[in-house]
């Protein structure tokens, strides 16, 4: 997982990686990004909980687009947007945001499955981790898990200062 803003245009407005990771960490979801063979670019606003390391972890249903797209080409990106605040009479936007690029996989084992649908239930239902087990447990077979392996990232970022 190599954190490089050597490629960012702007080098005025690098993140640093602790803020990146913990945007990575904290952020509500990502947009996921493919490309298919027949239907051109595919992406998708997903939830997602990163596994601490090197792995986010996706949900879905057992087929679909996405699935298929990654069957063609497991090469995929993934970015996360922070906090925003649009300024209408600068004519501008103040944001935080990681790009990933990450290998795509699907068809995991059953106990990293399970796992990641834990860290699905930390992220987003904390109060309710038994009830959702329990959820995750029945649902398990309609429920497809999606591994990305983050091979580079970077983040970017504009803060204004009130003038």
């Amino acid at each position: 997982m190599n954190y490089s803003n050597a490629n960012v245009r702007r080098q005025d407005r690098l993140l640093d990686e602790a803020t990146a990771l913990q945007l990575l960490k904290t952020a509500e979801y990502g947009v996921l990004s493919m490309s298919c063979n027949d239907n051109g670019a595919y992406g998708l606003p997903i939830n997602y909980a990163w596994d601490g390391v090197k792995s986010i972890y996706l949900h879905c249903a057992p087929e679909g687009r996405k699935l298929k797209c990654i069957e063609e080409n497991n090469k995929v990106s993934f970015c996360i947007v922070g906090k925003t605040n649009v300024m209408p009479d600068k004519f501008s936007t103040e944001y935080e945001s990681i790009i990933l690029e990450c290998l795509a996989y699907k068809q995991l084992p059953s106990e990293e499955r399970m796992q990641a649908l834990v860290l699905l239930l930390e992220k987003y239902s904390p109060n309710d981790k038994e009830k959702g087990v329990k959820y995750a447990e029945n649902s398990f077979s309609r429920t497809e898990i999606i591994r990305l392996d983050i091979i580079n990232w970077s983040g970017k970022c504009k803060r204004m200062i009130n003038t």
